[in-house]
């Protein structure tokens, strides 16, 4: 039996490789899950093509890439080539876990799908991130606003008024990489017991739909089609964003009855006493006059007075920060959840980068390294394999690598 102990020292996937041929979003997100639990990940590019997709590209491109790169090792190898074939063949003989989110039918026509490479290595969890399971859609070109929209939360994100609109972040890519990572844990755990390793594989469409679940029981059990309510929410009134004086945007959002009538009293106001907003069914029906009744207290505060009051009172509230102003978050720095990184892409230049969230008792966060240079540690993985400084420059000289 294992003796337990409360000081984190141990990462869970501390012996775990997982080598990723993956690019853009999807696969290096799922696979950087699994550096942050302790895994040595490997990244394969094709250094001659330039590597991931999104090396550099756009300023969104070049810190996609470092968001969802770091914590990993980088490899060039051209698995076009006899050579590059026979390394990466040797790598994955090395290997626990294998990731990809390649296009369908790639990874077969290459000669490294499920079956090629469980031939190879008999205990790889081999792990590929798509656009759809098998189905009518599976050869589809699938992106991340493909999911959003087939799954319903395109339709209902945004205001009613407004076309529909996709998330502010690539939900399904991000969803599917966390379905991924939940998928090869569990195979990993599976494979103590059975010996043996499996294929896992996370789809874009159904990932997104799993987080449609509430949705789609309502939409069948009252026979309606919900809309788009931009920050409101159709249990609570009132429950949206308010402009302040100093023109930020505060969200409020009374979740109960007593929480309704202390916004009320925080604010100087006795709208609670009102018939047309005593209930929550009241003010969902009167929600407008509601919103105006508000707005007009609300917007003669500063964001930092609203949130002061009615922090005060225990009403849930909070400034909507931007995305800029998020790294000075001072609850991020205290609880430690950000670190930094060079970039290896676009700018060159030192960035706060988010921690894995989890906290545990039994085990530690390793802290954000560096996103590698393309090809950066070729030549260390290939000598941790065993081949020669000639070896590999051999492999070098004849474009493999």
């Amino acid at each position: 039996m294992t003796t337990s102990t409360d000081t984190p020292t141990n990462r869970p996937l501390e012996d775990t490789t997982v080598i990723e041929l993956g690019h853009i979003a999807a696969g290096p997100f799922c696979s950087l899950l699994l550096a942050e639990l302790g895994a040595d990940v490997i990244k394969i590019e094709h250094g001659a093509s330039g590597g991931d997709s999104v090396r550099g590209g756009t300023p969104v491109g070049n810190s996609l890439f470092n968001a969802v790169n770091r914590n990993k090792r980088g490899i060039s190898l051209d698995l076009k080539t006899d050579g590059g074939m026979e390394a990466f063949r040797d790598l994955i003989t090395t290997a626990d876990v294998f990731v990809e989110n390649l296009r369908p039918g790639a990874p077969e026509k290459l000669g490294i799908g499920y079956d090629d490479l469980r031939n190879v290595n008999p205990e790889l969890v081999y792990c590929s991130i798509k656009g759809f399971n098998e189905g009518p859609y599976e050869d589809y070109p699938a992106l991340d606003p493909v999911a959003e929209a087939l799954s319903g939360l395109m339709s209902v994100t945004g205001h009613p008024d407004k076309s529909p609109a996709r998330a502010g972040t690539s939900v399904a890519d991000m969803t599917a990489a966390l379905f991924g990572a939940f998928g090869i844990t569990a195979a990993l755990r599976q494979r103590e017991h059975t010996g043996t390793g499996q294929h896992v594989t996370a789809p874009l469409f159904e990932s997104t739909v799993s987080l449609m679940g509430y949705w789609l029981v309502y939409a069948q059990a009252y026979d309606t089609r919900p809309e788009p309510l931009g920050a409101g929410h159709d249990n609570w009134a009132p429950y949206d964003v308010y402009q302040t004086t100093d023109d930020r945007w505060v969200f409020v959002g009374p979740s109960s009855q007593a929480q309704w009538e202390r916004l009320c009293e925080a604010l100087g106001l006795q709208l609670h006493e009102e018939d047309r907003f005593e209930t929550v069914d009241d003010r969902r029906r009167n929600e407008d006059a509601l919103d105006d009744e508000l707005q007009g207290v609300i917007g003669k505060l500063t964001a930092d007075e609203l949130v002061e009051g009615l922090h005060d009172v225990g009403v849930p509230v909070a400034p909507v920060q931007n995305v800029d102003e998020v790294p000075a978050d001072e609850h991020l720095a205290a609880t430690d959840a950000l670190g930094e990184i060079e970039t290896a892409e676009g700018e060159s230049t030192s960035v706060s980068v988010p921690k894995l969230p989890l906290r545990s008792s039994q085990f530690q966060r390793p802290e954000p390294t560096d996103p590698p240079e393309l090809g950066a540690d070729t030549d260390a993985v290939l000598r941790d394999l065993g081949y020669s400084d000639a070896e590999i420059e051999s492999l070098r000289n004849s474009g493999c690598l």
